[in-house]
């Protein structure tokens, strides 16, 4: 009867060696999955950004075509649901918009005075899924 018991409890033992040698592989396999899954998201996204980032002088060109081009103003509309849609928003520039180095960058700078406001804006600053791929290009004015 000992000789069966020893063998019961050693037989318990490995089994429960084993089932813990198994819960520890599926957790390696799991956290592996998931790592996995997050590798592939940042390279789906780095694969985004490169993509707009190369497609940014090309939407610049577009823009100075429909500045000039009243035929191509339709376009516009067309544009801007389509960069929409690819998480791109441009920085505002226009109306009384007030200097900020995060947002802009200062080519020019004309007048005294301590308030430094856009004058005009060379070239659009774009978020991308709100965070700032390019700063806007633009002429500021102390007032």
């Amino acid at each position: 009867m000992k000789k069966e018991q020893k063998l019961a409890e050693e037989s318990a033992q490995k089994i429960a060696e084993l089932t813990n040698d198994l819960q520890r592989t599926r957790a390696d396999f799991e956290n592996y999955r998931k790592q996995v899954e997050i590798q592939k998201a940042n390279a789906m996204q780095a694969a985004k950004l490169a993509t707009v980032m190369k497609i940014l002088p090309l939407l610049d060109d577009i823009e100075r075509g429909i500045a000039t081009y009243d035929e191509l103003k339709p376009l516009a509309g067309t544009m801007a649901k389509t960069l929409k849609e690819l998480g791109l928003t441009k920085i505002v520039t226009e109306g009384e918009v007030e200097f900020n180095p995060d947002l802009h960058d200062a080519v020019v700078v004309e007048g005294e005075g301590e308030r430094e406001i856009i004058s005009e804006t060379l070239r659009p600053g774009y978020y991308y899924d709100s965070v700032v791929l390019r700063p806007a290009m633009v002429k500021v004015k102390k007032i």
